[in-house]
């Protein structure tokens, strides 16, 4: 909370760019992970337990319940896409050429979660702020959106 303080007037002035980096990640996260597992032969339960995996593991494991998924198995792919996407994220943004603290923190945040969220504070106060911000804002969106759409 405190870094998300600290970094209020940046976060104001980047908005726009947030909220449409939000919902373009949070809808291609969930469509190509579905698309993708679909085309793999993924039964109907395994699917709907991959599909908040881009949410925190407590959200994620209560809208997969919703969906009619497993939540144990939602909690290991939250905890194994947290895990790669901080394994990667730095070696993939670095390729990227991505140095923005605000545009790395939003990416570690929507995609490795709280572990990447705790990594982003390791790169700085304003990466830490935009990580924990994407974290939260996207994990409200799944918990609104997926449910209506899905189920």
């Amino acid at each position: 909370a405190v870094p998300l303080y600290r970094h209020i007037r940046r976060i104001q002035q980047l908005f726009w760019p947030i909220l449409i980096t939000l919902v373009s990640g949070g809808v291609l996260g969930v469509a190509l992970t579905l698309a993708i597992a679909g085309a793999l032969g993924a039964d109907l339960s395994v699917l709907m337990s991959l599909s908040p995996k881009a949410a925190t593991m407590p959200i994620a494991m209560l809208v997969a319940e919703q969906l009619g998924g497993l939540a144990s198995l939602a909690a290991v792919f939250v905890m194994l896409t947290g895990v790669i996407a901080t394994a990667l994220g730095p070696l993939l943004l670095g390729w990227a050429g991505v140095d923005h603290p605000a545009a790395r923190g939003l990416s570690y945040g929507i995609n490795a979660h709280a572990i990447g969220t705790a990594r982003a504070l390791e790169e700085g106060d304003e990466c830490g702020a935009f990580a924990a911000l994407g974290m939260s804002l996207l994990g409200i969106l799944i918990a609104l959106f997926l449910p209506l759409v899905l189920g």
